[in-house]
C-alpha cells in the first residue's frame, strides 16, 4: 500500500511540474506568436519535403516508372510545395491560417447545430457557448487575414499550451490530495 501512495506522490510531483512547463511554455509562445507560428510553419514545410524525399525514394526504390507516372508525378508536387513552404514561411503560415479559420468556422457551427440538438439537457448551454466562440474566433482570424498569419497560430498554440497546463496542475493537485489522504489512512 505505502508503494502505491508514494508512486502516486511521485506521479503528483511530474504531472505537478510538467504542467508547469507546459504553462510557461504557453506563456513563450503567447509573448511570440510570431516567432512560434514561422517556426510551425517551417516546421510543417520541413515535413512536406521529407515527405516528398521519401516518395520520391521509394517511386525509384520499387522499379515501376513507366508504371507509375501519377505516383512520380505525385512525389515531384510533393517536393515541390515542401520546398516553398521551406523557403517561404510567409506563404506557409498563410495558408494554415486559412485551413484553421475555416476550421474553427466549421468546428463552431457544428457544436452550435449540436448544442440546439441536446438543448434540454445540462450542459447544452456551454456547448453553444463554446459553439460561438469558436465561430467568432474563426470569422475574426479570417476578416484580419493575411494580418492574421503566424500570430494566429502562436497565441492559439500559446493558449491551448496554457491550458493544458492548468489542466495538468490541476490533476497533480488532486493526485497530491489523494495520496496524502490515504497516507492518513
Amino acid at each position: 500500500m505505502n508503494e502505491m501512495i508514494n508512486s502516486t506522490a511521485s506521479a503528483s510531483k511530474n504531472t505537478k511540474l510538467f504542467g508547469i512547463i507546459t504553462m510557461i511554455l504557453g506563456v513563450l509562445c503567447i509573448a511570440a506568436p510570431l516567432l512560434v507560428g514561422f517556426s510551425i510553419a517551417f516546421l510543417v514545410g520541413l515535413l512536406v519535403l521529407l515527405a516528398g524525399a521519401v516518395r520520391m525514394f521509394w517511386f525509384f526504390q520499387s522499379g515501376s516508372l513507366s508504371k507509375d507516372l501519377p505516383g512520380f508525378i505525385l512525389a515531384v508536387l510533393t517536393l515541390i510545395c515542401g520546398i516553398i513552404m521551406v523557403l517561404n514561411p510567409v506563404f506557409t503560415s498563410g495558408f494554415l491560417t486559412i485551413i484553421l479559420a475555416v476550421y474553427f468556422i466549421v468546428d463552431g457551427a457544428l457544436e452550435i447545430m449540436a448544442a440546439f440538438r441536446i438543448r434540454p439537457l445540462s450542459g447544452w448551454g456551454w456547448l453553444l457557448t463554446g459553439g460561438i466562440i469558436s465561430f467568432l474566433l474563426g470569422l475574426m482570424i479570417w476578416q484580419q487575414f493575411p494580418l492574421s498569419g503566424a500570430w494566429a497560430i502562436g497565441i492559439l498554440l500559446g493558449i491551448k499550451l496554457l491550458f493544458v497546463g492548468i489542466i495538468m496542475l490541476s490533476m497533480g493537485t488532486t493526485l497530491q490530495s489523494a495520496a496524502l489522504q490515504n497516507k492518513e489512512n
